[in-house]
């Protein structure tokens, strides 16, 4: 195994001590709805998230930061940064990209340094997992499809726990969107920035729900 390989691998792992668990990103609030109920809604939530939010925001930031701590470029990598920030629809969302990140970044400084990040005053998730990928010199395009994997994987784990599904039930999700994964970093990759733009008005209907839901498992 090479060591960019392995690297990609903590990475995406959800051992990844980032606090990832604690999120179930508006998923908690469509179980509590009566949106999400069994596998196949689960998968339609997690699938149109996936498609209509990530691939087309957050997935083509994370191509640009990864190219601008590459290439060493802060200013560029704070401007993505800032414009992701601003672009989580609610104050949880916001909350939870930026937890993420700062606790990647703590851990980055402990294993290698991160002096590039103590500049940033808030950076989110994406942009400490691209520094991450760029000092650890993994291929952009792994870097991508193991984000896009770590993020799917997160969302059937809350899935699983949360509907609740059964564990072979959450496998058959992984199964059938993991295999949209390649596709989706490849339109990420290719996309203008003109028209980079998430719609997902019912996340952000949901989301702004959960903030004041009575009962609930996850931060967001």
């Amino acid at each position: 195994m090479s060591t960019e390989l392995a690297r990609l691998l903590q990475l995406a792992s959800p051992t990844l001590p980032v606090g990832a668990f604690s999120y179930s990103q508006g998923l908690e609030a469509a179980i509590e709805a009566g949106i999400v109920h069994d596998r196949a809604s689960a998968e339609q939530w997690i699938a149109e998230l996936l498609e209509l939010s990530v691939a087309c925001m957050e997935a083509p930031i994370l191509v640009r930061l990864v190219a601008a701590s590459g290439a060493g470029d802060h200013a560029a990598a704070a401007r993505w940064n800032e414009d992701f920030l601003a672009s989580r629809e609610t104050s949880e969302l916001r909350a939870e990209t930026v937890q993420m990140g700062y606790s990647l970044r703590s851990l980055l400084a402990q294993l290698d340094g991160a002096a590039a990040l103590e500049a940033m005053e808030e950076p989110s998730f994406p942009a400490a997992f691209a520094y991450a990928a760029a000092q650890w010199r993994i291929a952009p395009h792994d870097a991508l499809v193991a984000y896009l994997w770590a993020w799917l994987e997160n969302q059937v784990i809350a899935a699983v726990k949360t509907v609740p599904l059964g564990q072979t039930d959450g496998q058959r999700i992984l199964l059938s969107l993991g295999d949209r994964l390649e596709a989706i970093a490849g339109e990420a990759e290719s996309i203008d920035d003109a028209a980079l733009g998430s719609y997902g008005p019912g996340l952000a209907l949901l989301s702004s729900v959960h903030e004041t839901q009575y009962s609930r498992l996850f931060r967001s």
